[in-house]
C-alpha cells in the first residue's frame, strides 16, 4: 500500500482565492479592506521570512498589511505600547506578533495585551475559552488549516477515533479541541503516554505535534489511517536523512543538504508512513502551507465581526 499524499499547495491556494473573493465583496459592499498589522521584534532570520511571507499574501489578496519591526534590544514597554496603539486603532482588524520575542520581553502578558477581537492567532486566554466551549472565536491557524485539508481531502472526522500527539497551546491542544467539536473520538498523547506507539496506532487520524524529526514512525501508525504531520525540523545529518527518505526522495534530500546544509523534515518518518498509512501530509508542501491561508481567513473573519459586516 502506498499512502495518498495530501497536498497542502492545492487546499491553501482554494482558501487563499475564497479569502480574496471575500475581501473584494467587503470593499464593494462597505468601502472598507481588512487590515493586519504585525509586529516582529529582532532579527531572527526564520521570523523575518514568515513575517514577510504573511506581509505579501494579506496584500495579495487585497487586504492592507503594516509591519513593525523593532530592534532586538528594544524594551518589553516599548513592544506592549506598539500592541496598545494597535488595539486602539478602529482601522486595524487583526493584530500578530511574531514569536519567539527576545527574553527581555514577556511574552505572555504582550500576547494577552492583544484584544481577542483581533486575535487571529487565536492565543488570547478569552479566544482559547470560546474554543473549549465550541463558541465562535478565532481559532490557531495551524490546527484550523489541519481540519481544512482533512475536510476537503474528504476524510471523515465524525466517529472517527483521532491522536494527537503533542499538547502544546499552539498545536495539541486546540488540535484536540476543534477534532472534538467535529464529532471526532480524541485521545491526546505526550511524552509521558504509557506505551506511546501502541496508543498512536488506535487512530484513525493521527496527528503528530512533538517537535521532534522522523520521531512517529511504522509502529505508531494504524494501517491506513490518515497522518497529518504538523512538525518541521532541519536535518542536516545524510545519516538520518538516509534513514527517513526511500530511493524515489533520498538524491534530492541529500543535494538539499548539500546546498543549504539542512532539509525540512516533519515529526513523521516519511518512508515508513507512505507504506502503512492510507493518506499522508508531506513536510515541506503540507499543513505549514495552510498556516499562514487560515491566519489570512482569520483577519477577514476578524474583521467581519468587529465590523458587523
Amino acid at each position: 500500500m502506498t499512502a495518498k499524499i495530501l497536498s497542502g499547495k492545492e487546499i491553501a491556494e482554494a482558501i487563499k482565492r475564497e479569502v480574496a473573493a471575500e475581501v473584494a465583496l467587503i470593499t464593494e459592499r462597505h468601502g472598507v479592506r481588512p487590515l493586519l498589522a504585525v509586529v516582529r521584534v529582532g532579527e531572527d532570520p526564520a521570523s523575518a521570512v514568515y513575517v514577510g511571507s504573511k506581509v505579501k499574501t494579506s496584500e495579495e489578496l487585497g487586504m492592507l498589511s503594516e509591519h513593525h519591526h523593532l530592534p532586538v534590544e528594544a524594551t518589553h514597554e516599548e513592544v506592549l505600547a506598539i500592541v496598545k496603539d494597535l488595539n486602539a486603532r478602529p482601522e486595524v482588524d487583526g493584530i500578530l506578533v511574531q514569536l519567539p520575542l527576545p527574553a527581555q520581553v514577556d511574552e505572555r502578558e504582550i500576547l494577552e495585551t492583544i484584544d481577542p477581537a483581533k486575535d487571529v492567532d487565536g492565543f488570547h486566554p478569552v479566544n482559547v475559552g470560546k474554543l473549549s466551549q465550541g463558541q465562535k472565536s478565532l481559532v490557531p491557524c495551524t490546527p484550523a488549516g489541519v481540519i481544512e485539508i482533512l475536510k476537503r481531502s474528504e476524510i471523515p472526522i465524525a466517529g472517527a477515533h483521532a491522536v494527537v500527539i503533542g499538547r502544546s497551546n499552539i498545536v495539541g491542544k486546540p488540535m484536540a479541541q476543534l477534532l472534538l467539536q467535529e464529532n471526532a473520538t480524541v485521545t491526546v498523547c505526550h511524552s509521558r503516554t504509557k506505551d506511546l506507539p501502541a496508543v498512536a496506532a488506535t487512530g484513525d487520524i493521527l496527528v503528530a505535534a512533538i517537535g521532534r524529526a522522523g520521531f512517529v514512525r511504522a509502529a505508531h501508525i494504524k494501517p491506513g489511517a490518515c497522518v497529518i504531520d504538523v512538525g518541521i525540523n532541519n536535518v542536516s545529518d545524510p545519516a538520518q536523512a538516509a534513514e527517513l527518505f526511500g530511493p524515489d526522495e533520498i538524491e534530492k534530500r541529500l543535494n538539499t543538504i548539500a546546498k543549504r546544509g539542512f532539509t525540512l523534515v516533519g515529526d513523521v518518518n516519511p518512508k515508513e508512513a507512505k507504506e502503512k498509512a492510507g493518506a499522508f501530509t508531506p513536510v515541506p508542501g503540507g499543513v505549514g502551507l495552510l498556516t499562514v491561508a487560515m491566519l489570512m481567513k482569520n483577519t477577514v473573519e476578524a474583521a467581519k465581526m468587529r465590523r458587523k459586516l
